[in-house]
């Protein structure tokens, strides 16, 4: 059986089975997203010199790239999304050379062609942005919290990077960076990379990244920024108006650097700090390296969304350190780092916390699984996003279904030996991008002492099936088992008063709005509001969960605060189950349309493109 399992990843996966303690052999990666001919000559280092111009909404100077011509070639490829390229020169005595931008390939932009010479060590591109470039936000004075100043935010995840730097735009490239980045003098600016803390009276910046990164972890912002220490390596950014309650909803970040830290290993990346953008940000985090970008929304003032904190610091170790290869891959970012985040949960909050968080998993996993069908191929942990924006990967099975996996393999092996597992794949595969098929390999060599353990996982099931594996442990939480039998009193007697004195925290009012029958009524509706207050709730994930009900049962009394809601926030994660309920009935859409009018402007791209293909 051994033998057997030990053939197994091979025959499946067709790749060479590494040692316990040998690196894996590093193979070509051929990554359907990018036009880039990395696995000839690829980026090492960027030198980047712009600046922010907010009255033309643009971008402008000067990428300077450090490569490999490892295969001698006479050419280099780059990435662009609708970038005007002004000049190209080649070597620090900026030679001019020819280039060529290839045919525009929607959502893949253009291929930017350079000549080069098998000896040419630096390429230096003078670029602008265009106004539609899908990563950056301009936002005006009034969609900001002190609305006296503008501010641009960038989301390069996952293909968003080639519209305001040509790269290499794939996370199997990693490279470090310099930048100087000038901006107007009553503002700041942070990127991913070591920061400043005060604002330069000159508004010029300069930026260091000394670990190598792929190109959907480039980021910066620019707005009216301050900055509040936590300890000695966390802090946070944020509007002047936002940095105090900002602060204190984050005062566990060092906390959670520590506890992270005895699990797998030391953080490698230096300080940790978070900057809280504009409600327009698209998601609820995002991992830049040394500064997470995060979503107002989970400022709820009483630290119940700060799982959100724990999810994009963990990504400092799955995703930033060891980092999918391509986006089919994008499970091994997401799946390892909502595992990871349990993992802290339980560690600083304890083990019913994180089960409460495990059984939302699980439902969310349930739902996605119902609405893309049980045969659908997107069920799959490793896709096939060919042909397709990467973009459409990026959803709960990556992370739920991914979760569900390391669980499993958790209760196979048992939870000492699965994380020293982790600690040693982390340790190992550092600064590098990895396959699903390279990840398998080193997993079945690390375990290949457990044949009977290997044969159990079934893990070709769980990466190449669809559906749900049924060997998926069982999520279970005692807290919300006691929430079911109230849950039967209240459907038997319909009297809601008390109930809020027996269902306080947030998990705890999420998961009983998520167990509310479809039959409820708007009058039962308005009972339990007046017990609870959901309409009027702070707290964002409470309200989206609640507002759905409301527009599936026509609750009037939540319809301005819904509107409110839908023109305020812009988290894709909300907007999607909203305007998706909206939708289901034509008087629904006409409303919708009617919100969105208002709300669009508001939108990043990554939403707002979403929505227009819902309302189209």
């Amino acid at each position: 059986m051994k033998i057997i399992a030990s053939l197994f990843v091979v025959l499946l996966f067709g790749c060479r089975q590494p040692s316990s303690s040998e690196m894996p052999e590093k193979i070509p990666v051929n990554d359907p997203h990018s036009a880039a001919n990395f696995n000839e000559v690829v980026t090492k280092h960027l030198d980047l010199d712009i600046a922010v111009n907010f009255d033309e909404e643009q971008i402008s100077g000067k990428a300077a790239w450090t490569i490999d011509n490892t295969a001698k070639v006479d050419h280099i490829i780059f990435d662009t999304w609708r970038l005007a390229v002004e000049r190209v020169t080649l070597g620090t005595e900026e030679k001019s050379t020819a280039f060529t931008l290839g045919k525009d390939s929607g959502y893949l932009g253009r291929p930017l062609e350079i000549k080069i010479d098998t000896g040419t060590t630096r390429v230096n591109i003078y670029y602008s942005t265009s106004r539609e470039a899908g990563a950056l936000q301009w936002l005006k004075p009034q969609q900001t919290a002190g609305k006296k100043l503008p501010f641009l935010f960038t989301q390069s995840q996952p293909i968003l990077a080639r519209s305001w730097v040509p790269c290499q735009d794939g996370p199997a490239v990693r490279f470090t960076y310099n930048a100087t980045v000038r901006v107007p003098s009553n503002l700041s600016a942070v990127m991913s990379a070591e920061n400043p803390q005060q604002r330069s009276p000159s508004g010029v910046y300069t930026f260091r990244q000394q670990k190598p990164i792929p190109s959907y972890l480039l980021a910066l912002a620019v707005g009216d920024i301050s900055f509040k220490a936590i300890d000695h390596r966390t802090g946070v950014y944020a509007e002047p108006s936002v940095i105090e309650k900002a602060s204190w909803e984050f005062a566990d970040m060092g906390k959670m650097v520590n506890a992270a830290e005895k699990l797998y290993g030391p953080y490698q990346w230096g300080r940790y700090d978070l900057i809280v953008l504009p409600p327009s940000f698209p998601y609820g985090g995002m991992e830049n390296p040394m500064l997470t970008f995060a979503t107002p929304t989970v400022i709820a003032g009483d630290r119940s969304l700060v799982g959100l904190v724990a999810h994009e610091l963990a990504h400092s170790w799955s995703g930033n350190l060891v980092t999918n290869a391509t986006w089919n891959d994008i499970w091994l970012n997401e799946g390892f780092t909502t595992y990871f985040e349990n993992r802290i949960i339980e560690a600083l909050y304890g083990k019913p916390e994180a089960k409460m968080q495990e059984v939302f998993s699980r439902q969310d996993l349930a739902r996605a699984i119902k609405d893309l069908g049980e045969t659908s191929m997107d069920t799959r942990l490793k896709l096939d996003l060919a042909g397709r924006d990467p973009d459409e990967g990026l959803g709960t099975i990556a992370y739920d279904k991914g979760f569900a996996f390391l669980r499993t393999i958790e209760e196979t092996f048992g939870r000492d030996r699965f994380d020293a597992f982790l600690k040693d794949y982390f340790s190992k595969n550092a600064f590098q991008s990895r396959t699903t098929e390279e990840f398998l390999g080193q997993l079945n060599a690390y375990f290949e002492d457990d044949s009977k353990g290997l044969e159990k996982l079934r893990a070709a099931e769980w990466i190449r099936g669809v559906g749900i594996p049924s060997n998926m442990p069982a999520a279970v939480s005692p807290q919300f088992t006691s929430i079911d039998s109230l849950l039967k009193q209240w459907e038997a007697t319909k009297q809601a008063t008390g109930l809020s004195k027996l269902i306080v925290s947030t998990n705890q009012k999420l998961y009983f709005l998520r167990k509310l029958p479809s039959s409820i009524t708007a009058e039962e509706m308005a009972t339990l509001d007046k017990e609870f207050g959901f309409t009027r709730s702070g707290n964002a994930e409470l309200q989206t969960a609640w507002y759905t009900i409301a527009i599936q049962k026509q609750y009037k009394a939540a319809t301005p605060y819904i509107e409110k809601f839908l023109i305020e926030v812009g988290r894709r994660k909300f907007l999607r189950p909203l305007y998706g309920e909206m939708v289901k009935t034509a008087e629904g859409k006409a409303w919708a349309k009617q919100v969105y009018q208002k709300a669009r402007p508001n939108y990043h791209p990554v939403a707002y493109n979403t929505i227009d293909d819902m309302l189209k």
